[in-house]
């Protein structure tokens, strides 16, 4: 292995671990012995410190690591800083809708009106903070109760779930039709 290919394997092992690897351990991975292995790490060291370059290769105790030069870390802390938007699709849109109107509902709820399982939704949605648990339901398997979050009231530009516009009455029987027509069509198949 030439040494362009064995630093090129070394960084690729030292990113993808993301933290400190055993000399030995990275040795054997690119099928060398453990002093050739050292001079590479050194020759790889000296490397990044005299390129201008964001990260940096350490030693920790017979270990190696790629990490962050300290001249970078303001641009990581501005980047960190930013707000983080959350996209929200359809799917998670539609149960949250659910959540905000139904709360406190458990997922089995949620799952029967939207008649699908909706658990990468319910999941992300807690992610976001937009919707959290908010204890459990006294039944059988004691199923979680899901309730929106005061985020969810900062990102809707409301103060309380009661601000919520009401379900036009027409509107909500027209879905009603809707739905019992897919079911219908559902049992037919």
């Amino acid at each position: 292995m030439e040494i362009k290919q064995a630093e090129a394997a070394i960084e690729a092992i030292l990113f993808a671990s993301g933290d400190a690897v055993e000399i030995t351990k990275i040795a054997k991975a690119i099928e060398q012995d453990t002093d050739t292995t050292k001079k590479i790490l050194m020759h790889m060291m000296d490397r990044y410190e005299e390129e201008d370059r964001g990260i940096r290769l350490i030693e920790l105790d017979r270990s190696y690591q790629l990490c962050t030069k300290q001249e970078c870390y303001e641009y990581l802390i501005n980047m960190a800083l930013q707000p983080h938007k959350a996209h929200l699709t359809d799917v998670m849109l539609e149960t949250l809708s659910i959540v905000a109107y139904k709360q406190p509902v458990t997922k089995v709820e949620i799952e029967k009106i939207r008649g699908v399982k909706s658990d990468h939704a319910i999941n992300k949605l807690i992610e976001y903070n937009l919707i959290k648990e908010l204890g459990r339901l006294d039944a059988p398997g004691r199923p979680i109760l899901f309730g929106t979050t005061e985020e969810f009231l900062r990102n809707f530009g409301v103060q309380s779930t009661d601000d919520l516009p009401e379900i036009n009455p027409v509107k909500l029987e027209d879905f009603k039709a809707e739905v019992e027509e897919e079911i219908q069509l559902k049992l037919n198949v």
